[in-house]
């Protein structure tokens, strides 16, 4: 998608005819882009993946209050927990546990 540099509106296209090339053209003002029969990439950009930070940190955790929830990866029974509202206020608040075993570690939420 390409907009007009103008007025800001997304350019429509149009086909080649016997009086100019193919081109682009706003709709709402006189700005018209010809378009070249050749395509040239200006330049490649590596994309580099952003290093995610977690939304609740093992710290966060520590001073939760605890529950009787099985964690899904290693069976133990004790979880810390937190309510978040994800969604809208009608719906109801996200459960994010962590399980409490010092070797797991494991986070889960349940909707």
């Amino acid at each position: 998608m390409e907009f007009c540099p103008t007025c800001g509106n997304m350019l429509q296209y149009e086909m080649p005819q016997m009086t100019h090339p193919s081109r682009f053209f706003c709709p709402t003002c006189p700005y018209v882009c010809n378009i070249e029969s050749q395509v040239k990439i200006k330049r490649k950009q590596r994309l580099v993946k952003k290093e995610i930070e977690p939304i609740i940190s093992p710290d966060d955790m520590k001073n939760a209050p605890q529950t009787d929830a099985r964690c899904p990866k290693c069976g133990h029974d004790k979880a810390a927990y937190t309510e978040f509202q994800t969604r809208s206020a009608d719906e109801p608040a996200t459960i994010f546990y962590m399980c409490m075993n010092e070797r797991c570690r494991h986070n889960w939420r349940e909707d």
